[in-house]
């Protein structure tokens, strides 16, 4: 449920005449009355006898009995009170009792002491109402709104309880601006997916992913093709910005611009800047040595990705608050340039992880830029990387990167429901179902070639790795040997043998540094642990096959079968390509 309070306004008669009107686009229905401060005020809608103006006056009357220069300048207050989709449909009887409940939290009613304004609430949809009031009552007196809205919020929540509703959580102030209805609407009739102030949201966003400073910032908003207008003070600084899509233009002909603090609250400009220009440069980011110097191809952003995220995990779980926030933000940063640069096959539940832990990036918890450093340099390395063709070695990268961000976005949700940061806490677990969505379609190629290699192990050479891994993971390993994963692991482990690793130090060391709790198959998990710490190619199909006997390490060519996208094991047996 949720509760709008709106502007307040001068004219009670215009906002009845809208409330019964058919609306802006048709969208009013059965306009009628539901409650009202005495329970009999005329029904415009529903009487044949009543009117419009018979109730404004009605509404009005305790505003036009005091004397002038004590009236309020804006006497009419506006309350929308919506439903989700989701919610089922509640009867008249119900809203009018919302419509008494929210009157009375907000101030406007005094059931109890018999005194209130005056009030009416009308339904013209199933899933909302509005309520109008006159802010005098009879007596002459002006009640205090003061945080009406946070009074209406916390009455909804109780009211999604009683009523079986969705319950929200609560809001703490630091969520972007909704689309207005005009801007829903007006992006309707052009037939865009998203309104414009959603589509520069996430525009600015990817421009501001691993930017450096002001020059590049700008740089990439006129590549993505904004219209872009910079406040200048008279001393030449810059000190703001605006953004526009060239083709979203008012009644007069005109681009609509909006201020970057009015797309997210970390989106004004001395914000970004903080990004760039945090405290603590001289020391060194956690995990910042693996992140390679310069730009490569996609591949090889992809595994400095997923080394720096290996690390920001550890900073989320057990770091400082600001530092820990820093990396979360930064995290955000690196789901947008992934995203940005991502194969067909996963870039559409990539952009969805994207646009839902925005939600996520922030709290009320500062967070102490600088140390975030190897997020940032992964981001800019993956934007300039360039774009991945979703196969061979940026494929099996994508993979990997994709499953050590699924921890380190998990790992913010626990961080954020630990604080209490419920909103953010439920955006990020929710970018962690996008993501795991996005794992399966990016590993089903390279995970297939893998098991397909495992299976073709000798029987000797797979009793050897099953010692093993039950003597170095004794608690995981008939767990793992359940899964169809087992086999690419065992593969792996072999491969790692051949290079030249100890497995068994390896699989022990891997397993231990972060938690497995969160992962529907763990052998996936420590298959692409084992690839990135040992440096294996992320992608093997083209790899001659190894066979591990003893301490004696031989290949031999072999040519490789397509493997069927991922199945659980009751449908047939092949790699579980889950998180």
């Amino acid at each position: 449920m949720i509760p709008r309070v709106q502007k307040r306004g001068q004219r009670t008669i215009g906002l009845l005449y809208y409330l019964y009107g058919p609306g802006k686009f048709e969208e009013h229905t059965d306009p009628h009355l539901v409650a009202s401060w005495d329970h009999n005020a005329p029904d415009p809608g529903r009487d044949a006898t009543a009117t419009l103006k018979q109730l404004q006056q009605l509404l009005d009357q305790p505003v036009e009995t005091i004397d002038p220069s004590q009236r309020p300048k804006k006497h009419v207050w506006h309350l929308s009170v919506r439903n989700g989709g989701e919610d089922r449909i509640l009867s008249d009887e119900e809203w009018g009792d919302v419509a008494r409940r929210m009157v009375a939290a907000a101030g406007i009613d005094d059931p109890a002491a018999g005194a209130g304004c005056r009030w009416a609430a009308v339904r013209h949809a199933e899933d909302h109402i509005h309520i109008v009031a006159t802010l005098v009552r009879e007596d002459g007196y002006k009640p205090d709104l003061d945080n009406d809205a946070h009074r209406v919020q916390a009455e909804a929540r109780a009211l999604e309880a009683e009523l079986g509703l969705r319950r929200l959580n609560k809001g703490d102030g630091t969520a972007a601006k909704r689309p207005t209805s005009a801007e829903r609407h007006k992006a309707e009739r052009q037939g865009r997916e998203r309104t414009a102030r959603e589509e520069l949201r996430e525009t600015v966003r990817r421009a501001v992913a691993g930017a450096r400073n002001d020059e590049e910032f700008f740089d990439r908003l006129a590549a993505a093709g904004l219209l872009i207008r910079k406040r200048v003070a008279p001393s030449g600084d810059l000190l703001g910005y605006k953004v526009a899509l060239p083709d979203d233009l008012n009644k007069d002909g005109e681009p609509v611009f909006f201020p970057g603090v009015r797309l997210a609250p970390d989106l004004s400009l001395p914000r970004i800047r903080e990004r760039w220009t945090g405290g603590a440069q001289d020391i060194p980011a956690a995990g910042e040595e693996a992140i390679r110097t310069g730009p490569g191809g996609p591949a090889s952003a992809r595994r400095g990705t997923a080394s720096a995220v290996w690390q920001a995990v550890f900073v989320v779980e057990h770091g400082e608050d600001g530092v820990a926030a820093a990396h979360i933000a930064a995290a955000g940063e690196v789901l947008d340039a992934l995203a940005k640069t991502s194969a067909a096959h996963t870039r559409r539940e990539l952009r969805d992880a994207a646009t839902v832990f925005e939600r996520a990036s922030r709290s009320h918890i500062r967070a102490v830029r600088g140390h975030d450093r190897a997020l940032r340099q992964a981001a800019r390395d993956l934007v300039q990387g360039g774009p991945a063709l979703g196969r061979g070695e940026d494929g099996a990268t994508t993979a990997m990167a994709i499953d050590m961000l699924f921890f380190l976005i998990t790992a913010a949700a626990h961080w954020h429901a630990r604080k209490g940061h419920a909103q953010q806490a439920e955006a990020a677990a929710r970018a962690a179902e996008h993501l795991r969505t996005a794992y399966r379609a990016a590993a089903a190629q390279p995970l297939g070639v893998l098991y397909q290699r495992g299976r073709r192990l000798s029987r000797p050479v797979l009793q050897r790795q099953t010692v093993l891994l039950r003597e170095a993971l004794p608690e995981l390993a008939e767990q793992i040997l359940a899964e169809p994963g087992w086999y690419a692991l065992a593969a792996t482990i072999a491969e790692a043998e051949a290079a030249g690793h100890d497995p068994a130090a390896l699989l022990s060391d891997v397993a231990a540094r972060r938690e497995l709790g969160t992962a529907d198959s763990v052998s996936d998990v420590l298959v692409w642990r084992i690839r990135r710490t040992a440096d294996l190619p992320a992608d093997a199909s083209h790899l001659p096959e190894t066979s591990t006997a003893g301490n004696r390490s031989t290949t031999r060519g072999t040519t490789t079968r397509p493997s069927a996208p991922g199945r659980r094991r009751s449908a047939e047996e092949s790699p579980r390509q889950t998180r």
